[in-house]
Parts: C-alpha cells; structure tokens; sequence
C-alpha cells in the first residue's frame, strides 16, 4: 500500500530543536536547518512546518552561549520509538557531544508531542516533561499549532500564561 494516500498510519508530531555550538559543520541556526532538511527529505516525514527561530538562555548551567530554538510539526508513521532514534540520529550528524547535563550543544531534538499519544518509560516521555513550562517550546509549538491542545488546555492558554522574558525572535518564514 502506498502510505503517500493511505492516511491511516500518519500522526501528527512535534519535536522541539534546539543548539548552541558550533563546529565545524556549522553555526547553532546551521544545524537546525541541516536537521530540518534532513527531516524533509525523510520518506515517512511529510508536512513538516517550522516555527520562527528563537535566542533564549540555558535553562542549565549560565556558563554557556544562548540557544537558537525552533519547534516543527508534522506527520510521520515511524512508531514513537523510532522517531526517538531519527531525532538521536540528527544529533549525531551534527555530532552532538552529551558533555552535562542541560550542557551545551550541537543538536538537541526531542520530542514534544505525538498524536494522543502518552508515554512515560526510562528512554522515552510522551509529552515531554517541560512542554508546558518552557517559554522556548510553548511560543514556536504555538506558532505551528495554534489550535493544539493538551490535557484539555489550549496552547495559546499555555503560552499566554508564560512571559517572553528571555526570549528573542531571530528569524520568521
């Protein structure tokens, strides 16, 4: 069966991506869009759509440069688990270092949303556990999905509820 007509298999996601490190493939704003293109090209990715590029602090250690966030939506019939390895792999392309917790880095990808989907294991956190406090996810998901809601509330309640303190716009489509 052709997926590209077979609507039954696809779910709507959401990953959210974020870097601050560049190497030698390219700045922070480079390996989001390496990533992004990388995901367009996949053949069990189509309508992907991306938010405006954001700066915002580490959430972690101060001792780091500012991110360049981005949110993107789109549909997919990899099962949740292989989607976490797709957005594992568009780490390691960006060859992505795990130096500390909440460190610096090239490519961070995780995964916000998919479908209805709820997952909570020791590899995987259906939604993400900071979806709904971290003003770098809340405003791109809510450039994306504007309509979107989860537990029953809606993402502009979320994002309304959070300030844009430290949080710059970079760049819009």
């Amino acid at each position: 069966m052709d997926n590209s007509t077979d609507n039954s298999n696809w779910v709507t996601c959401y990953v959210g991506l974020g870097s601050n490190l560049a190497n030698e493939l390219g700045s922070p704003a480079d390996h989001l869009q390496q990533a992004l293109a990388v995901m367009r090209a996949h053949e069990q990715v189509r309508e992907v759509s991306v938010s405006s590029f954001y700066a915002s602090a580490p959430m972690g250690p101060q001792d780091q440069p500012d991110f360049v966030n981005a949110v993107a939506g789109f549909e997919t019939t990899l099962t949740p688990y292989e989607l976490l390895a797709f957005c594992q792999q568009l780490e390691s392309m960006a060859k992505r270092a795990r130096l500390r917790r909440w460190g610096e880095r090239s490519l961070d990808v995780d995964i916000l949303l998919y479908g209805e989907t709820q997952i909570i294991d020791p590899t995987l956190t259906i939604p993400h556990a900071g979806l709904s406090e971290r003003n770098f996810v809340l405003i791109p998901l809510r450039e994306v999905a504007s309509n979107l809601t989860i537990a029953g509330k809606s993402i502009s309640d979320y994002a309304q509820s959070r300030d844009w303190t430290g949080l710059t716009l970079l760049s819009s489509d």
